[in-house]
């Protein structure tokens, strides 16, 4: 794991280099273009936290975003809407101006960054003292969690056990989306074999669906990118009980006549409806694997 938190890493850093370098998001394909598919939506992360923070310091300014997500950075929206959060987890000020630059429904994926960036940096105080920053508020708070369930896959290494005891020490209303996020990561990034992912869907229990929906989003951003692979198809046959294909499509039916209503908010009914689905076939964890 901490190679494959390396590559990552490497990726992730070359693309906010070239992002920062060339500071504008026309001039960045090329850059992307030649790290390693695999790894290619990580270089496209850090190339939208790049544009994120120039953003932020030339507010005047703003547009790198929009324009990454209109041009080069169309195929990856999941992982810029992502990025975008790295930043407001360092600099909270003009958060209600950039949320206006973003996708309505995708916005809240920048919560999901922050909690992964808090969780990642500075995981002693949140597996410790579970505290939550003081600007987040309402619905942010739970997508926020499902970024510090992403984290927890690398801070314990992939190991279902350790993972299970962390989110075990967590208030049961928090524990759902935790499961969320690290199911996310564990088909998005992974890699481990099938004896950790039969256990890991094992130890979730009644968050198996979480779980599952996780692996969904995992699916569905790597099919929308084009970089799907085999890890990714074999990762979601055995949390899901579906191949990537099937998990991506489970993902765009749950999109269908989203209400407009903000209570839920459209992104955690479009979470709930994919939950639901994999309730219905419950396909349960096994006990055996």
């Amino acid at each position: 794991m901490r190679e494959r938190l390396e590559h990552i890493g490497s990726a992730f850093l070359g693309g906010y280099h070239a992002a920062v370098e060339c500071g504008q998001p026309e001039e960045v394909a090329p850059a992307l273009a030649v790290v390693d598919l695999e790894l290619r939506g990580f270089a496209f992360e850090g190339a939208a936290m790049g544009f994120a923070l120039l953003d932020s310091l030339v507010p005047w300014r703003a547009s790198r975003i929009s324009r990454f997500l209109e041009g080069a950075g169309r195929p990856h929206p999941y992982m810029v809407h992502v990025a975008v959060g790295w930043v407001w987890a360092r600099v909270p000020l003009g958060m209600e101006r950039a949320k206006r630059r973003l996708d309505p429904l995708l916005t809240w994926l920048a919560f999901d960054g922050w909690g992964f960036h808090e969780g990642f940096f500075h995981w002693p105080n949140y597996i410790q003292a579970q505290s939550l920053p003081k600007h987040l508020n309402g619905y942010e708070r739970r997508v926020f969690d499902q970024g510090l369930g992403r984290s927890f896959w690398f801070v314990n290494g992939g190991n279902p056990e350790l993972l299970a005891q962390t989110v075990a020490g967590f208030p049961a209303e928090r524990q759902e989306h935790l499961w969320s996020g690290i199911g996310l990561a564990a088909v998005y990034a992974g890699r481990v074999g099938e004896v950790e992912l039969r256990e890991l869907r094992r130890r979730a229990g009644d968050f198996w669906p979480a779980l599952a929906q996780g692996g969904a989003f995992a699916s569905k951003a790597r099919e929308r990118a084009g970089n799907l692979t085999e890890y990714t198809d074999f990762a979601a046959r055995t949390l899901c009980g579906l191949s990537a294909a099937e998990a991506a499509q489970l993902t765009d039916t749950a999109l269908e006549n989203l209400p407009a209503n903000e209570s839920p908010p459209p992104y955690e009914v479009w979470r709930r409806r994919i939950q639901r689905q994999f309730e219905k076939c419950r396909l349960a964890p096994e006990v055996d694997a």
